[in-house]
């Protein structure tokens, strides 16, 4: 059964970043319709007036939030902008909600694959109005092919704004040496296991050993005293972030992504941890889902039921 879960969330790493696939999906709306009742499950819906209205039932229940407008890997100058004018607009509506939002985005989408100087031009500009509204501004983590780029424009921004944080793939072996390099700047580290698949020379599968190494790094963020989001669900590292005492420190907090284990964001939350919920909202909904599967493949049972009967899908409880 192992194998079988291991094969499969192979293969939705795979197909979520074929090209081919992906337009086939956006272009047939017989298979968009069929699939986003699937992805409804995570994703709260296509507009960002969808995401505003869960966000503030839940920012409502106590939860701390990250609003993100999915994309990535745009290749066109018109659609890049388009692209941060929405994350502005988005970063403008969070702030009816009266508390500090996280705006999360990949840099892939709002300009790196064309222009690093653009990307970097959009990044402040998004940076500037997370400012303003009192937000933070959270970089996502991509393909190890990108990380030097990411890693290179974050620390751009980070000497600039301290409003802005990073995203660190813990299964990159490289990993281990950018988390001492960025403790030294102010922006948070969000600790993630990392969703991509790559080879074994660059990072690490699924594992004790991975398990491991994210302790070893949450360790050194939470004895820095620096600002850290533990993103996991794996309930044997959650447990012992816990029993350590990680999810007590004052600059830490456990993050869940939306409609991914409502139950134990509601547990923790009634415990006193510190709990952000990852919201996301768009049409570019195919690359997350097939990740969101792939983390846990059996829901993959749970997915094909929701297209069968998109009517039984309602939104998690918390």
């Amino acid at each position: 059964m192992q194998d079988l879960e291991h094969n499969t969330a192979a293969f939705l790493r795979t197909i979520a970043r074929n090209p081919a696939i992906k337009h086939e999906v956006m272009h047939s709306p017989a298979i968009y319709e069929l699939l986003f009742s699937a992805a409804k499950r995570f994703v709260t819906g296509e507009k960002r007036t969808d995401l505003l209205v869960r966000a503030h039932e839940l920012a409502d229940l106590g939860y701390r939030l990250s609003a993100e407008y999915i994309g990535e890997n745009t290749q066109d100058a018109e659609a890049c902008r388009e692209a941060k004018d929405e994350l502005l607009q988005l970063t403008q509506a969070c702030g009816t909600i009266k508390r500090s939002i996280g705006i999360s985005f990949d840099l892939s989408h709002v300009g790196l694959l064309l222009n690093r100087k653009l990307a970097l031009s959009h990044a402040f500009e998004l940076a500037d109005e997370a400012m303003r509204q009192g937000h933070g501004l959270m970089i996502s983590m991509e393909e190890a092919a990108k990380t030097d780029a990411i890693l290179e424009v974050y620390e751009q921004l980070a000497n600039e704004c301290e409003n802005v944080g990073i995203t660190l793939q813990v299964h990159q072996h490289r990993t281990v040496e950018d988390v001492t390099r960025l403790l030294r700047l102010p922006g948070k580290i969000r600790l993630v296991k990392g969703a991509f698949q790559e080879s074994p020379e660059v990072a690490l599968g699924r594992s004790k050993e991975l398990n491991e190494r994210y302790l070893i790094l949450a360790e050194q963020c939470v004895t820095a005293g620096h600002e850290v989001s533990f993103a996991t669900h794996d309930s044997l590292l959650i447990d012992e972030l816990e029993r350590r005492g990680y999810l007590r420190e004052r600059h830490a907090e456990l993050e869940l992504l939306y409609g991914v284990r409502p139950e134990l964001a509601k547990q923790k939350r009634e415990e006193g941890v510190a709990v952000r919920l990852y919201l996301t909202y768009g049409k570019e909904w195919f690359l997350y889902l097939c990740h969101r599967l792939a983390e846990y493949p059996p829901q993959v049972h749970q997915a094909v039921a929701d297209m069968l009967e998109p009517e039984r899908l309602q939104a998690p409880g918390y």
